[in-house]
């Protein structure tokens, strides 16, 4: 380097000196938020996207606690989380009514899809109504592989074969006990049918013997919205931090990451931002 004339030196120790870090957001005074979530929202991979981001803007650290909606919901109502993220709006409500709830935001909203074996015995395909799909399955005794874990997808589905005028049950109608993901491997595994959240299924459909066989119905609309636990009937939770969190949700920023998560690898998005417009 000492035949290099000083203003190119100049250049060259620029260009090799390691790239400086942004600094990182001063650390809150309680820093970490409980999150109860869905597993949709988790499996869809949407969640780690949006929480290094958060927690890089704010400082917060977020503990990600996945379950069915009714078990967040249910920590919710305990105070055992600051913070819920679930699409079971009937269910959610109650929580505002009894004041578990300080706070309940629109964030964004999907569709429900039923999915099945390429060989469809039911004969489902290409169906519109979810209602008559499911009395054909019924009638068929097609194996129906149920989440039965009281989440917003299961409340959807008992909806849905309440309006059917059917009571599923029978060798051919099992639960899983479990959350999304795991119930689609299980459906894959016997080659039958559920019901699921179109995100969960797109960001699984490589490693699933499953097909879209039903979607469009109205119905089958799934709305997700943050919830904050109030500090007034819950004194221990992190208000400031599931404040932030839901502010967060809410902006601009974030609502665009929402927007376009899953068109790169799908071609279309997982999930439709909805902040700051009126409930559906």
């Amino acid at each position: 380097m000492k035949h290099l004339h000083p203003l190119w030196l100049l250049v060259v120790l620029t260009a090799c000196a390691p790239v400086a870090r942004s600094p990182t957001a001063p650390l809150p005074a309680n820093p970490e938020i409980i999150l109860a979530t869905t597993t949709s929202a988790q499996d869809s991979g949407l969640l780690d996207v949006l929480i290094p981001d958060f927690e890089a803007k704010t400082g917060y650290r977020v503990k990600v606690i996945a379950v069915g909606t009714g078990a967040a919901l249910a920590m919710g109502a305990r105070g055992d989380a600051d913070v819920l993220l679930t699409h079971a709006p009937d269910a959610e409500m109650q929580l505002v009514a009894s004041g578990d709830v300080a706070d309940r935001r629109l964030v964004m909203h999907n569709d429900f899809i039923i999915v099945g074996p390429k060989a469809d015995p039911a004969g489902i395909r290409g169906m519109v109504k979810a209602t008559e799909a499911l009395r054909k399955i019924a009638q068929a005794q097609a194996l129906f592989i149920s989440r039965g874990d009281d989440s917003g997808t299961h409340q959807m589905e008992l909806a849905l074969w309440k309006e059917a005028g059917i009571t599923p049950q029978g060798a051919w109608y099992q639960e899983s006990g479990q959350g999304m993901g795991a119930t689609l491997k299980i459906a894959s595994e016997k080659a039958a049918y559920t019901l699921t959240d179109r995100a969960t299924y797109l960001a699984m459909r490589d490693r699933l013997d499953l097909i879209l066989l039903l979607e469009g119905d109205e119905v089958l609309y799934n709305v997700y919205h943050v919830m904050v636990i109030n500090p007034k009937k819950h004194p221990g939770v992190n208000y400031e931090g599931a404040t932030a969190f839901a502010d967060y949700l809410t902006s601009p920023e974030a609502q665009k990451i929402i927007g376009e998560f899953g068109k790169d690898r799908f071609g279309q998005p997982l999930f439709f931002p909805d902040a700051g417009k009126p409930e559906p």
